[in-house]
């Protein structure tokens, strides 16, 4: 291994267990400041995190192990998805690849176990909530595969460090192929992290959450791996979009020095997006999904253009 993956390796890890809170953080502080408020602070995440690890779980009264079993296989699923970003081209394998699609899965996952979980507590607002996360996770998955199969036919490979690597430089966004898979995962991330118009991270109004919904029914250190696992969704999307699906230099020092200035910058857009965006009704949001998802697929048709 050579100092490079290493550095990788380490920024990679440490950045999704530790880092990633602090996205939320920046971003929620951002917002404060656009909207005139002064705002917890960045570091409120790692507080809350704090807070709920220092309770007890609770066991709702009729549920199975498919509800103990949520938090923890939620976590599993998104550690292991940090393992598979690599936050360089250079990055080491880790144990676990770095393909696309497995990606894609692994995201699936966490999102279908708290949905379980909710069917298995039978809350009315918690089921409400797991019916509208998974009929919009029809249009967002399919968004997330189609514009990864646009960075995937760039690069001729699903190896997200081999996509890095061909991504990298002016020379592939001389073609209009990955800029509309720019804009099809834009609305992924919003999606993927539970942003408006998609939802709205700050309400807790049962009648409009979607991701909120599914985890009202756990409490304490159940509750503090959900939490985390959310931050650590959006260390994994944003990594995503900073070092595939925006210009990025090529070598990886390079890419490794740049990676913190694009997860702020993000995380300030995302900031813009909420502040300046109202959230949409539900029945609305899979009509945007599915502009970004056709808005891709016309970004696979000009690469095959382009080919010919």
């Amino acid at each position: 291994m050579t100092s490079q993956s290493v550095t990788a390796g380490i920024v990679q890890v440490a950045g999704g267990i530790a880092v990633s809170p602090l996205l939320i953080g920046l971003t929620q502080q951002a917002k404060a400041i656009l909207q005139g408020r002064r705002g917890p602070g960045p570091l409120q995440p790692y507080r809350e995190l704090r807070r709920l690890w220092g309770k007890s779980r609770i066991d709702v009264e009729g549920t199975t192990i498919v509800y103990r079993l949520a938090p923890v296989v939620v976590a599993a699923a998104m550690g292991a998805a940090i393992l598979l970003i690599p936050a360089a081209e250079g990055a080491s394998g880790l144990g676990v690849g770095h393909d696309a699609l497995a990606l894609a899965g692994l995201l699936a996952l966490a999102r279908l176990a708290v949905c379980i979980a909710a069917w298995d507590t039978s809350n009315g607002f918690a089921l409400q909530g797991a019916s509208r996360d998974l009929t919009l996770s029809v249009f967002v998955e399919a968004a997330l595969v189609l514009s990864l199969a646009v960075a995937a036919l760039v690069s001729g490979t699903t190896d997200l460090r081999g996509v890095i690597a061909a991504t990298s430089g002016s020379h592939p966004w001389t073609t209009p192929a990955l800029a509309l898979a720019t804009v099809a995962f834009a609305l992924v991330v919003i999606a993927e992290t539970g942003r408006q118009p998609v939802d709205n991270p700050d309400t807790h109004l049962e009648l409009t959450m979607i991701h909120e919904g599914p985890v009202l029914e756990f409490g304490g250190r159940d509750q503090a791996f959900l939490q985390w696992a959310l931050a650590a969704r959006h260390w994994v999307v944003l990594v995503l979009a900073a070092e595939v699906f925006l210009p990025h230099p090529q070598g990886t020092w390079w890419q490794l020095a740049l990676l913190p200035i694009s997860l702020a910058l993000l995380c300030l857009a995302l900031a813009v997006t909420e502040t300046l965006l109202a959230k949409m009704r539900i029945l609305i949001v899979p009509r945007l999904i599915g502009v970004g998802a056709s808005v891709a697929l016309l970004g696979i048709v000009t690469w095959l253009v382009d080919a010919l």
